[in-house]
């Protein structure tokens, strides 16, 4: 089980802000400690024009993969689930992010964007998560709002870890809670 803390969990409504938060807090790690070694991936809007026609999953260095759309369809992309107009290719998500779910000796934090409905639509995704939360490196994630009161099953589990802090973002606390967020992983990585 993680120790206290040691799982922090950034939630909020869509478009808060979440994901510039954790990469924010990320860049500001890298400056102040340039030989950090991190794994994890952050999820990415894909856009034509001013119309979001997707999302894609990036890793720490910068490799890309399909984690759903409403263009890059096929025959086969039938078979795949759904979320809203999205189509959820759980293939190309799977075969770039669960490598950077494996846990090395050497990591010294994780970042997980997002745990979310589309990328628990993965049946591997979920328990490679709980691998991470195993060992004693820090993770930073982010996860949804419950939506009509209702959280998704993973990301309850998640939220009720007793390792777990969680920080929810609004437009007015952002500042605020990018410090707090870094000042306690600075804390954790010098207990690491």
């Amino acid at each position: 089980m993680a120790a206290p803390g040691k799982c922090i969990l950034v939630t909020g409504p869509p478009g808060v802000g979440k994901t510039t938060l954790v990469m924010r807090v990320l860049e500001s790690l890298r400056t102040s400690h340039p030989n950090l070694k991190v794994q994890g991936f952050y999820t990415s809007e894909v856009r034509q024009g001013a119309e979001r026609v997707g999302f894609d999953v990036v890793t720490l260095d910068g490799r890309r993969a399909t984690l759903a759309s409403t263009t890059n369809l096929s025959p086969e992309s039938l078979k795949w689930p759904s979320v809203g107009k999205y189509m959820v290719d759980i293939a190309s998500f799977e075969s770039l992010v669960l490598p950077e779910l494996q846990v090395k000796e050497d990591t010294d934090l994780f970042i997980i964007d997002e745990v979310g409905k589309m990328e628990l639509f993965s049946s591997s995704f979920f328990p490679a998560v709980l691998k991470v939360l195993e060992f004693n490196t820090p993770l930073l994630a982010s996860i949804p709002v419950p939506k009509f009161g209702r959280d998704i099953p993973g990301v309850a589990r998640l939220r009720n870890h007793p390792g777990a802090a969680i920080f929810t973002l609004s437009p007015s606390n952002r500042d605020a809670i990018k410090k707090q967020i870094y000042d306690q992983l600075l804390e954790l990585l010098r207990k690491h």
